[in-house]
């Protein structure tokens, strides 16, 4: 294996381009390659970070033979390779495939954790995704297209926990029916339904609807990709109970009962 070099899978955040970490900055200034997923992950973070004269390649026009040709060529020239992923590289990042053929390649790699875009969206709609009483799950999933489901991840599965759901990939107005039909059973046709289009960024738009509503108030809105769909009550909820972490009757290793 080369000692120096490694391949570093990073996540850029959701597209603001100050939202990358400290040591994902870090690490692309000192890989001489960059292959970065042109379509999701903003131009102003290689301009910013990447060094003046590392190798840049887009992986929007490439396949994973041509990633991994070009990792493999890096590796003959002792040269480190920042491989920059959108959001967190760890949700839908596509990054099991490629580390299994660097393990097979004795190639080193390292992965970087990044701000994943439905935390972006959750941020911007200034919204709490779990409330006491109300839900203390997220169910972060995706609705059936060319990518098979399990049989046990089915929406009307998923749904009977009656958690907060996060859908990625899913703002094609063919899935959101899917998601509609799928969910009203087990939410209520009233359940609010918010949609984040391209979280963070400078087109960002915020859609505010119910499930009854949410295909008709994504169709008018031409919101069809890139997109984060939340369903479940605590959004926009006001009456809750109060978490028990600031509770004057609730001990903890840090705070004693006021007697």
């Amino acid at each position: 294996m080369n000692t120096k070099m490694k391949v570093f899978f990073i996540g850029a955040g959701p597209g603001d381009p100050e939202l990358i970490t400290i040591k994902a900055a870090k690490t692309i200034a000192k890989c001489e390659v960059i292959i970065y997923a042109g379509s999701l992950v903003s131009e102003e973070i290689i301009k910013n970070y990447a060094q003046k004269d590392a190798l840049v390649f887009n992986s929007a026009t490439m396949t994973l033979k041509d990633i991994i040709a070009v990792i493999v060529e890096a590796n003959k020239n002792n040269q480190s390779v920042a491989r920059i992923h959108t959001g967190d590289p760890s949700i839908y990042g596509s990054i099991a495939e490629q580390i299994r053929d660097l393990n097979e390649l004795n190639i080193a790699w390292e992965v970087i954790p990044g701000v994943s875009s439905f935390q972006a969206a959750a941020a911007t709609l200034g919204q709490e995704l779990t409330l006491p009483e109300l839900s203390q799950t997220i169910i972060i999933t995706r609705v059936e297209g060319r990518t098979p489901m399990p049989s046990s991840e089915k929406l009307n599965i998923l749904a009977k926990a009656k958690a907060t759901m996060v859908f990625f990939l899913s703002s094609n107005i063919e899935l959101v029916k899917s998601i509609v039909r799928e969910l009203t059973p087990f939410y209520g046709s009233d359940c609010p339904s918010w949609v984040v289009y391209r979280a963070s960024w400078p087109d960002q738009k915020i859609l505010k609807t119910n499930l009854k509503n949410l295909e008709q108030e994504m169709s008018k809105s031409s919101i069809n990709l890139q997109s984060i769909i939340f369903v479940g009550e605590v959004l926009g909820k006001c009456d809750f109970e109060n978490s028990k972490l600031y509770s004057e009757q609730f001990a903890h290793l840090y705070r004693d009962i006021e007697k």
